[in-house]
């Protein structure tokens, strides 16, 4: 009994000691909102929202839309890009996953894009629209059990949401390839011009490539806080690069590659499970991606949870 006295004291104290920090502290992008307030909704969001078990969801519908989107990619690429565009996607793909994931697909992948079949294209097209709209669904009902979200589209609405947004998704790739590939005939040209060293070459194109990947991942995963959510727009307000999808990004950069480190460095699971070990390695990481998904779009309904409360305090002492 004790110990659990002392144990609410020093939370209790942990807790003052924070307010009193934190009250005044405002943030960017936070809609005035003290970042105490902001923390207190979100971490009863984190807790209280069953973060873990919509994440589940979310990793277990996108393992099976990930490969036919995949191939849908990949299978466009021939028709649509240069032989450079399709080695700049391989190469992002290296960078960004585990190399037991990209080398269990990296042949397929080769093959498809060396290969390019109209029949393989219509196949794969309807399994990827399927998959994915559904992938999506997931993600916008991940969305609508957070703890502080009250608005939701009816089912029709959602899933025609859903596929609009796989559309949009799918072009931003796209875009993405494109603004990669420009950027390398860029950086080559000055090279054979001798306008910058061999050096500064590399180096610059090293640095164009994380800049696009990295501006590409936030603007996706604003393009989905956004339009994926129903909005309640007399109290709250939207912004389309919020916290969250600023939040979620580091996140999805650094714990990727501190994951694709471990993957490829420590773990033996190819070693104890034999070649399903990289199916593992998928899952894990696809579980962790949407938890970091979920966070993101819990920093932002926190952010407008504490906002609304505020206003609604406000109205009732006045």
């Amino acid at each position: 009994m004790n110990l659990t006295r002392q144990f609410r004291y020093i939370i209790i104290s942990i807790d003052r000691w924070l307010h009193r920090k934190l009250r005044f502290i405002v943030l960017p992008g936070f809609e005035g909102m003290p970042l105490y307030d902001v923390l207190v909704f979100f971490f009863r969001g984190l807790f209280k929202g069953v973060i873990t078990y919509r994440a589940a969801a979310i990793a277990f519908n996108f393992f099976l839309a990930l490969i036919p989107f995949i191939l849908l990619i990949f299978t466009l690429i021939p028709f649509v890009t240069t032989i450079n565009s399709q080695k700049d996607m391989l190469d992002m793909l290296d960078k960004l996953i585990p190399s037991n994931i990209y080398n269990m697909a990296e042949s397929t992948l080769t093959e498809i894009i060396s290969r390019p079949s109209t029949k393989l294209l219509s196949v794969v097209s309807m399994l990827a629209i399927y998959f994915s709209v559904n992938g999506i669904d997931a993600i916008l009902e991940g969305f609508n059990q957070s703890y502080h979200q009250s608005e939701m589209w009816p089912w029709w609405k959602q899933k025609v949401q859903a596929f609009l947004l796989v559309i949009g998704l799918s072009i931003l790739i796209f875009i993405s390839m494109t603004l990669l590939n420009f950027g390398k005939h860029i950086i080559n040209y000055f090279s054979t011009q001798e306008i910058i060293t061999h050096q500064l070459t590399l180096f610059s194109l090293t640095i164009l490539q994380w800049l696009i990947i990295l501006f590409s991942i936030l603007l996706s995963i604003s393009f989905l806080y956004y339009f994926g959510q129903a909005k309640d727009r007399e109290i709250n307000k939207y912004r389309f690069i919020s916290p969250g999808s600023l939040l979620a990004t580091i996140l999805f950069i650094a714990g990727g590659l501190l994951l694709k480190m471990y993957f490829e460095n420590f773990s033996r699971y190819n070693l104890v499970y034999g070649s399903i070990g990289s199916l593992i390695i998928l899952m894990i990481w696809l579980y962790y991606n949407a938890i970091i998904l979920l966070i993101g779009f819990e920093l932002n309904a926190s952010i407008r949870k504490s906002r609304s409360e505020a206003v609604l305090k406000y109205k009732v002492v006045d």
